[in-house]
């Protein structure tokens, strides 16, 4: 049995669809259907049934998938000891973040942590949803909530700091904000309702009802321009705000404008054992630990 139909169907299998299959095997979606047409002649049954948001698993390929995946842990380690390994780096780390964190934190100590390993390719999928580990859509993933379940590995990677910001030139136009029903009146910025993919974002409930937004984004960079142009009062974070120096925090002194969020870093477990995710994984916990005075403000 070809061993490479086996990691063809392990990709389809976590992924459910042959495009992103095909992406993470950086091959053609007609190259993943072929290997799974061949392996299930090989077996000589279905193992997965076309449905028209993918392909899922008959009762066959979930009998076959944890065999498979653990064949895939014993050729990891395998390859983690061999002599090519320990020359250097190499190969596809996909690593999943907010869309803020992952700009403004990770992007430009990655890119030279990925100089100085050649061969290396880091794709950094900085994002204003969240990026499911589940369907494989990065090998590590840094999220505002705990992975509730899954065969992952879990590390609290930091705290981080917001405030509520507003333009030196949007506050000088109004009386000053000395206590929250100052805030009455107001425009604010912020996020999409009903677009929010973490709970966690739920920053104003406990603040202020706004009377009126002057915009509201899924992206919080968006969020902090359209802060820093004067429309309105937002909650950013302080590793974006505190650098612009446009903005004025607003109730500093309020306990409510002054939140703490947590990131949360997770892999799955089969990755643990490779020696490009062991030092993406070690090199993020060393660049957050240097930033922890940027990030908690």
């Amino acid at each position: 049995m070809d061993w490479d139909n086996l990691r063809y169907f392990l990709e389809l299998a976590r992924s459910g669809t042959l495009m992103s299959a095909a992406r993470r095997l950086e091959v053609d979606h007609t190259t993943v259907a072929r290997r799974i047409q061949s392996l299930e002649k090989e077996i000589g049954t279905p193992l997965f049934s076309r449905e028209a948001g993918g392909h899922r698993l008959t009762e066959a390929g979930r009998r076959l998938q944890p065999q498979v995946e653990s064949m895939e842990s014993a050729f990891q380690a395998v390859a983690s000891t061999a002599p090519a390994a320990q020359q250097g780096l190499s190969g596809v780390v996909r690593i999943g973040a907010t869309e803020g964190f992952g700009t403004v934190i990770l992007a430009p100590q990655l890119s030279l942590f990925a100089r100085q390993h050649p061969g290396l390719t880091i794709d950094l999928l900085a994002m204003p949803r969240l990026v499911h580990l589940s369907r494989r859509e990065a090998d590590i993933v840094i999220s505002l909530e705990r992975p509730a379940r899954g065969a992952v590995v879990v590390t609290k990677l930091t705290d981080y700091t917001l405030r509520l910001y507003a333009a030196k030139a949007y506050l000088s136009k109004y009386p000053p904000i000395q206590a929250r029903e100052d805030l009455r009146g107001h425009s604010f910025i912020s996020y999409v309702d009903d677009l929010l993919f973490s709970k966690e974002l739920q920053y104003l409930d406990d603040l202020h009802k706004p009377d009126a937004f002057a915009l509201r984004s899924t992206s919080i960079l968006a969020q902090h321009r359209a802060t820093a142009a004067g429309a309105g009062i937002a909650v950013l974070p302080a590793f974006i705000a505190d650098e612009d120096k446009s903005l004025r925090r607003v109730l500093p002194e309020l306990p409510q404008a002054n939140l703490t969020r947590t990131f949360w870093m997770s892999m799955p477990v089969e990755n643990k054992q490779l020696g490009r995710m062991q030092a993406v994984w070690g090199f993020l916990r060393e660049t957050v630990e240097a930033q922890r005075g940027v990030l908690m403000g």
